[in-house]
């Protein structure tokens, strides 16, 4: 179990995952808030045994990173330490830089789920030459009026066992996400506080001068953000960033985590097939 250690003396564990066959390019995860790298075992083995290399870590107070910063204290998971959002988002970067010294010739793709996908937008926006491709999930524009801060819940508040019906149609997705001893269920903006919420706020960079072909991959009943905040994010990376290559796909039946969902499968397998059209296996 690799690690590395943060500007702020945090050691961030994190994972790789080699296919066994050469590989064609490199996957770098970012999870959501609250939760953790091992929840994304189906999508980290199908990029596998597509050929990518996978790097996932567990973020600032995050996991396995979060018990071993806390000194065990599993009530303080989520909350990211000193240095806060700014030093997550420059440990993911820390990560990147990782990545590309051991694996130089490869495409580098940066995918990012919920907060995942917020830290990969400010990445991209910040580094745009050190990434091949984006892929984000779950993710909205980070725009007053595009980004829910409420009850995430709502929907489904009359009817609610567990308070993360949100998550998935799939009941048991929220019951494994309370009982997981490595997540919290906590809100984002208690967990964060309110200068660190309000940090999240931005839009896509003007004129980014390196067109990333970008996947946007979300929930037709997403609360996050949804379809219409999508939409609007896919728009600004044409219109404020240039990029020409922008794809939406929408889950008719799926809510925040598309790669926990009913369609899990075929989120998967779209996954792959952008991939492949875009990172061809080397002959």
């Amino acid at each position: 179990m690799p690690e590395f250690i943060d500007a702020h003396g945090v050691a961030i564990v994190y994972d790789v995952h080699h296919p066994e066959t050469t590989p064609r390019a490199v996957v770098q995860v970012l999870h959501g808030v609250g939760e953790h790298a091992g929840r994304y075992a189906a999508l980290i083995d199908a990029l596998v045994a597509d050929g990518c290399v996978v790097y996932a870590d567990d973020h600032r107070g995050h996991g396995r990173t979060g018990m071993k910063q806390w000194n065990g204290d599993a009530s303080k998971l989520g909350r990211l330490g000193p240095g806060g959002l700014r030093a997550a988002r420059d440990a993911a970067w820390q990560l990147t830089g990782i990545i590309r010294d051991e694996h130089p010739g490869l495409p580098l793709i940066l995918l990012g789920h919920s907060w995942g996908s917020f830290l990969a937008q400010m990445l991209l926006d910040r580094h745009p030459d050190a990434y091949d491709a984006l892929v984000l999930s779950g993710s909205a524009l980070r725009w007053p009026g595009s980004l829910n801060s409420g009850d995430l819940n709502s929907p489904w508040s009359d009817r609610a066992v567990t308070g993360m019906e949100w998550l998935s149609s799939d009941e048991s997705v929220g019951e494994e996400f309370v009982a997981d001893p490595l997540t919290t269920t906590t809100p984002l903006a208690k967990l964060f506080g309110v200068v660190d919420s309000a940090r999240l706020v931005g839009r896509p960079r003007r004129n980014l001068g390196h067109d990333v072909p970008v996947l946007l991959m979300v929930g037709r009943d997403d609360t996050v953000g949804g379809p219409r905040s999508v939409h609007r994010l896919a728009d600004a990376y044409r219109s404020r960033s240039g990029l020409t290559d922008v794809t939406t796909l929408v889950y008719p039946d799926a809510r925040h985590e598309i790669f926990n969902d009913v369609s899990q499968a075929e989120a998967r397998a779209d996954l792959l097939a952008w991939i492949d059209a875009r990172f061809p296996v080397r002959v």
